[in-house]
């Protein structure tokens, strides 16, 4: 029996093509078929209109709208016009109906088999029709599909926590940040607080109003740093906060603080640096040879490709601060020519998206994030860092691994 309904849905799309294919070659094949009937009917039309004109001005002149003199002019101009419409021309023959042989046997043969071998080449027939209700059954990779499902089950129980907390994080990658930001609050709100949920909360909020740490937002950050005091994603949004409301002192003070509690290999340091840097401090992990370099300060090693070097940073102290963002603009584009040069180099991929995202230019991180998944694909560790790391700074990565 279920054979049998395969067998007749295959004939029914079959049907349904050649029908579509039918009607399109008729839609098409029309104005070729009309020939010359098309001018006749024109010339024709054109004899009625000047026929009703002369009733119509007989009309006019028993009614004593115009006078003899007037009618006898616009009949004799009337009259004219429909003799040289209506005469007949014997010099000429009638031509017979062309007919454009090639077009049609192209409209007819070569187009609908065209269309057929596109489809069986780039086309899965033998793919069976699959309505929505089985594709969410069995949505396998298809993260659309995978939403969709988890939408529904929220639309009947909207109170499941867990699902708001699943479905959160996915809105937000995929850059529906207001459907996010509803979920983050419903897994708030039915499951408690927790540094995860209120981080990403904030950085939802964040997204919202284009990268600006907002008084909300801060709030939630502040509330994430009482559940988890060495939140370290909390304290960077928040020293970013005292930065772009104007206070570099107190800022730089906050990443210092940060960058001090922050393990050595920390993945978050280098970006760190860059803030520290841009507020006139000494980045961590500076050379202990440089000149004023504290070797025991935390993270004290060599220098790491990307970071400022002590002469940067010495060179930044005495800039304004437009003059210090062109600096750093001008380290991340060197950064970024020498990996164009050698893009074997991970850590420098790592330093780079991070720069763009700090720069707020999420396009140049995108295009550097695929760069370096090119160089280091996803089924890699590395790889995979680099899509956590884009993930982290709010960074779309669909299409990156393409």
């Amino acid at each position: 029996m279920k054979a049998r309904f395969t067998y007749l849905g295959d004939m029914l799309f079959w049907i349904l093509v050649a029908a579509l294919t039918a009607a399109l070659a008729v839609i098409l094949l029309y104005p070729l078929l009309r020939g010359a009937k098309a001018a006749d009917n024109i010339r024709a039309g054109e004899a009625a209109v000047y026929r009703d004109q002369l009733r119509e001005l007989d009309r006019d002149l028993d009614g004593g709208l115009i006078t003899r003199e007037e009618a006898d002019y616009a009949r004799a101009e009337i009259g004219r016009r429909l003799i040289a419409v209506s005469a007949d021309e014997p010099a000429q023959t009638p031509k017979p109906t062309r007919h454009h042989r090639f077009t049609e046997a192209f409209v007819l043969l070569v187009l609908p088999a065209l269309g057929l071998c596109l489809y069986l080449t780039t086309g899965r027939p033998d793919l069976p029709s699959q309505p929505l209700e089985a594709r969410l059954e069995n949505p396998g990779n298809d993260v659309a599909v995978l939403i969709a499902k988890a939408e529904r089950h929220l639309a009947e129980k909207p109170d499941d926590g867990k699902g708001w907390d699943v479905l959160a994080p996915i809105y937000f990658r995929t850059m529906r940040v207001n459907d996010a930001q509803l979920a983050y609050r419903n897994a708030i709100r039915l499951l408690g607080p927790s540094p995860v949920r209120l981080d990403g909360l904030a950085e939802t909020l964040m997204a919202v109003s284009d990268g600006v740490v907002t008084e909300e937002a801060r709030q939630v950050l502040e509330q994430s740093l009482t559940l988890e005091p060495d939140n370290p994603r909390a304290r960077f949004y928040i020293a970013l906060s005292v930065e772009q409301a104007g206070r570099p002192n107190e800022a730089r003070q906050a990443f210092e603080a940060l960058a001090k509690q922050s393990p050595s290999d920390a993945p978050w340091l280098p970006l760190v640096n860059q803030h520290i840097a841009m507020n006139g401090g000494a980045p961590a992990g500076t050379d202990p040879a440089a000149p004023g370099a504290d070797p025991a300060a935390p993270g004290a090693g060599p220098a790491a490709p990307g970071n400022p070097t002590q002469q940067d940073v010495a060179a930044a102290e005495t800039m304004s601060a437009g003059n210090q963002q062109q600096m750093i603009r001008g380290m991340v584009e060197s950064l970024d020519a020498k990996l164009s040069e050698d893009p074997n180099n991970f850590e420098g991929w790592m330093r780079l998206v991070r720069s763009y995202a700090v720069l707020n230019d999420k396009d140049r991180a995108a295009g550097a994030l695929k760069r370096g998944l090119a160089a280091f694909p996803p089924p890699g560790e590395q790889g995979r860092q680099l899509l956590a790391l884009a993930r982290e700074l709010g960074i779309a990565t669909e299409g990156a691994t393409q």
